[in-house]
């Protein structure tokens, strides 16, 4: 299991003098890579329920996203072949929940202002 104290896979498009952030960024902003951690993040999954609850993703879509996760060490892959969260996939669920509060919030204004006033 990798810690959140190991630098990222040097397949990231940040390279070795970019900030740390960057390369978070360069991995998570891929299509599909939130939703992943989204859907394990109470616990782990199988390759089908999480295919299924992924919606309109495709397998192989799926497959790659697992891959990479798994070989940045956010994701780990058990002997049963559920996905499942590692120290450092648990710990970005903590860094991202100010961020889920914030589009909460920001949800509700646009509803907001969505809706005509009488």
């Amino acid at each position: 299991m990798r810690s959140a104290s190991q630098p990222p896979p040097s397949s990231s498009r940040a390279g070795v003098s970019a900030a740390p952030l960057l390369a978070a960024m360069d991995l998570l902003g891929q299509r599909w890579m939130l939703r992943v951690i989204w859907e394990l993040e109470p616990g782990p999954l199988g390759f089908l329920e999480l295919r299924r609850r992924m919606g309109n993703c495709s397998s192989s879509m799926l497959s790659v996203r697992l891959q990479r996760l798994v070989e940045a060490g956010v994701l780990e892959k058990k002997p049963d072949k559920a996905y499942e969260l590692t120290v450092a996939g648990a710990e970005l669920g903590l860094a991202l929940e100010p961020l889920w509060q914030w589009s909460e919030r920001w949800a509700t204004g646009l509803e907001r202002a969505a809706t005509p006033e009488d």
